[in-house]
Parts: structure tokens; sequence; C-alpha cells
């Protein structure tokens, strides 16, 4: 696909994103809630965070299908293994954060116990290091 074909599809797409806007707005004032939508339950209590969601999406199609520079230019390896190593130093808090306190975590119907967490600070603390350590390496070379 070309990159003009992408921003048709993204122009497209933004249109029927607004359009669930409308919808959403229209079922919370018209007082048609709870209504369940191909099986899925809508109530009043899940308005505001599917507006959010999709206020989001839509801000980022309008972004890509209207303001975006073409052609687009990839991240260069220094910036994404920055990125890599603020991701993983922010999972390696929020296990940090369950550990100490004491967040329970289902994840279905099974209950990921506390411990585990630990492997996760370890190992998320280890790749934010490596990913700091290499794009430092590629800095000074």
């Amino acid at each position: 696909m070309t990159h003009r074909t992408l921003r048709e599809i993204a122009k497209f797409l933004s249109g029927a994103v607004a359009a669930k806007i409308a919808t959403v707005v229209w079922l919370s004032t018209t007082g048609l809630l709870p209504i369940v939508l191909a099986g899925t339950p809508f109530t009043t209590d899940s308005v505001f965070p599917a507006m959010i969601f999709n206020v989001a999406v839509l801000a980022i199609l309008v972004y890509f299908g209207w303001h975006l520079k073409s052609p687009m230019h990839a991240p260069s390896e220094h910036k994404l293994l920055l990125i890599a190593g603020a991701v993983f130093l922010i999972v390696a808090a929020v296990h940090a954060l369950r550990l100490l306190l004491g967040w329970t975590l289902i994840v279905g119907d099974l209950g990921i116990p506390l411990w585990l967490s630990w492997f996760g600070v370890v190992i998320a603390l280890y790749l934010s290091y490596a990913s700091f350590h290499f794009a430092l390496r590629m800095r000074d070379k």
C-alpha cells in the first residue's frame, strides 16, 4: 500500500470513529442503556471509558490522515533503545509497586501469585539497563 492510500484509509476510519462517538453520546442521552451490542453489554458505567478511547483513536487517525508529513522517517536505533529502556523501567516500577502494596492480579479465572513479580522486577530492570547501556554506547560512537 502506498502512503497516500493509508492516509485515505485513516480519513475514512476517522469518520467511522466520529460516528461511533456520536452513537455513544446518543445512547447515553436517550436512556437506552443498558444495551447488549454484538454480545457485549454496554452500560452507563462504560460510557466514559469508551469516550476516552474513541477520542484518542480519533485524534491519532486525524493526525495520520491530515497532518503527518510524507514520507515517514523511522526513528533511529538510539531513540528506540531509549524508549524501550524507559518502558522496561516503568514495567519494573509497576511490579515493584505490586510487591510493596500487595496488589492482586487476576487474569481470567487465574490469580497471579505475588512472588512472580520478583521475576518481573529483575527481568524488566535488566532489560532496561541493557537498553540504556546500548543506547549510550551508540551515542558515544
